[in-house]
């Protein structure tokens, strides 16, 4: 199995839909032992949610990445449980109301910067939090989870400057840490009806575009192609990637335009002539 018995911690585990669980659920059945973590008023739904993983359920502690004990504690029942870590998925990601939906130039400055700390500084945070144990791993890796930001999106506005600067932590990450042998990738993933997509004003009209400009089909309901891509980053086949962001999102990235309306018909139809010159 691709990820037999690495041991790895996942955050951001909330709802069935979430990226956070396909990965989780991914990873359990490709043979890894996972433990998750929980947040605020989120930890007891983490932990019911735990239950449909597997029998008996992952652990579930308690982790807001922004509060320096809660990652020490973290770290410190990693050691004790397992003495290392082989990866990490840090799916963690937050701005307030009034940093997204359109009203980017009125945003306040404390909402920015909340956006950037438990966006962005906070995959920093986790990393340097657990890496002593990951020192001990096994071709560990960090994965983050990622929306590309080399682009503006409708109603996106902070997240989108956020996730810029995730980009940036991320390579920062890679050039820091690799000497000590550990990884850092993102997995750049197409729009996915999560709860916290469901928070973003315009989302759905966002997520229309994958329909026209994705060249691969593309299902805002299934995180398992998103899921499937950090399973390789997080295993020992990507131990030559780091610094990277994989695309898994149909292809959207590729494309400078929208697919003409019957591009895909044309394209079967000359491929099934009688002849081709190559």
């Amino acid at each position: 199995m691709l990820l037999d018995g690495r041991k790895l911690l996942i955050t951001g585990v909330l709802t069935e839909g979430s990226i956070a669980f396909a990965v989780a659920r991914r990873a359990h059945e490709e043979g890894a032992e996972i433990v998750l973590t929980g947040f605020g008023r989120g930890l007891p739904i983490t932990q019911r949610i735990a239950k449909r993983l597997a029998d008996p359920p992952p652990d579930v502690l308690e982790l807001d990445v922004n509060v320096p004990e809660q990652l020490a504690a973290v770290a410190h029942d990693l050691e004790q449980r397992w003495g290392k870590l082989d990866g990490v998925l840090h799916a963690i990601a937050f701005a307030p109301g009034d940093a997204l939906g359109g009203d980017f130039l009125a945003t306040p400055p404390e909402s920015a910067q909340v956006a950037f700390t438990t966006s962005a500084y906070s995959m920093k945070g986790l990393a340097a939090a657990l890496l002593p144990l990951l020192e001990k791993g096994d071709h560990p890796s960090i994965v983050g989870l990622d929306f590309d930001a080399t682009v503006a999106w409708p109603a996106y506005d902070w997240m989108g400057v956020a996730k810029a600067a995730l980009e940036s932590v991320n390579r920062y990450l890679a050039r820091d840490l690799g000497a000590r042998g550990v990884r850092s990738n993102l997995v750049s993933a197409g729009p996915i009806k999560t709860i916290a997509a469901g928070s973003i004003p315009g989302f759905e009209i966002l997520a229309q575009a994958w329909d026209s400009q994705a060249p691969l089909a593309w299902d805002t309901k299934d995180a398992g192609p998103v899921a499937d891509a950090c399973l390789f980053l997080m295993s020992g086949l990507a131990r030559g990637v780091t610094g990277e962001i994989v695309h898994a999102d149909g292809g959207y990235h590729a494309l400078g335009a929208p697919l003409a309306p019957r591009a895909a018909d044309d394209a079967d139809h000359a491929l099934s002539g009688d002849r081709a010159d190559v």
